[in-house]
């Protein structure tokens, strides 16, 4: 085939139209990416195609010169169909990290903790010495859950502003990039609005899928204030269920277990060790105790 540029000149030359068509023309078919396209597929080309692809190639340049607001996110491509050249539209790199980004936090449900949760991952967080242990477990967890969405889950323990709820944010965050659902509830306001669903009648139901979800952590465990009914028929109930499907769940704790285990067994109006111990039992079964330290990053 003839050089492309020779090509473009003749098709120019023989265009039977106004100056104003030709310089339109012109400055298509010499428009930097066209002329890397035509050269790129010069010997799948010839004159004729190129002639009868005129209307697209001057769509394509318009589109890349003037954006259309309705297709913001997509860029155009030249690509051949057929016997002419045609135009498809790919979302921008941009637009793929956007769509990523929006169906990933559609699989992260919080229940009573800040929406900015969404946004943290484990680059972001600080690498610090007491934080260590945490972090490589966490990234042991992530890598493993791709072939084992059955893998045991962590009980991260420490002091007040350690940082432990941002590093099971991340967590949640990489899962669900991985495609799974996860529920994150912050465990004092869950009891507290338990009676919520007294009204409709849809407690059995929320606390069935709580206990479902493919990757549950609770936040904050052994802040809120109990009932006997709500560690029994609630949390009981939950954790009884993922124990026996054996779904990963974590745990955020200013207590150690042994210290969780004390509060369990003290509710409203009773004292109960030997509940409490059973509820321990199915917490030590779900998770492996890790504690983070460092200082209070709230202040």
């Amino acid at each position: 085939m003839q050089p492309i540029s020779d090509v473009i000149s003749k098709i120019i030359k023989d265009r039977n139209l106004d100056k104003n068509s030709d310089s339109l023309t012109e400055q298509a078919l010499n428009n930097s990416q066209v002329r890397d396209f035509l050269n790129k597929n010069r010997d799948k080309l010839n004159k004729t195609m190129i002639a009868a692809s005129l209307p697209n190639i001057f769509t394509y340049v318009d589109q890349i010169t003037h954006p259309n607001s309705v297709m913001a996110g997509y860029k155009p491509q030249l690509f051949i169909n057929g016997n002419v050249i045609d135009i498809r539209f790919s979302a921008t790199e941009q637009k793929v990290k956007e769509t990523e980004l929006a169906k990933r936090q559609k699989r992260i449900e919080l229940i009573d903790l800040p929406s900015k949760l969404r946004n943290v991952d484990l680059v972001s967080l600080d690498q610090n010495a007491q934080r260590r242990e945490a972090l490589v477990e966490v990234a042991n967890f992530i890598k493993n859950f791709k072939q084992n969405h059955h893998a045991k889950g962590l009980y991260l323990e420490g002091d007040f502003g350690v940082g432990k709820t941002y590093i099971l944010a991340a967590l949640a965050n990489a899962v669900a990039s991985q495609g799974s659902k996860v529920i994150f509830l912050h465990v004092p306001s869950f009891i507290a609005g338990l009676s919520s669903h007294f009204q409709d009648n849809s407690l059995n139901e929320e606390i069935d899928r709580i206990a479902s979800a493919p990757v549950l952590i609770f936040d904050d465990i052994g802040a809120e204030t109990l009932s006997e009914w709500s560690r029994d028929d609630v949390l009981g109930v939950i954790l009884q269920k993922r124990m026996d499907n054996d779904l990963p769940t974590f745990f955020s704790s200013n207590m150690d277990m042994n210290a969780l285990e004390q509060h369990l067994a003290e509710t409203k109006n009773s004292l109960d060790e030997v509940k409490a111990k059973r509820l321990m039992q199915r917490i030590r079964y779900l998770s492996r105790e890790v504690f983070v330290g460092g200082e209070n990053r709230r202040f």
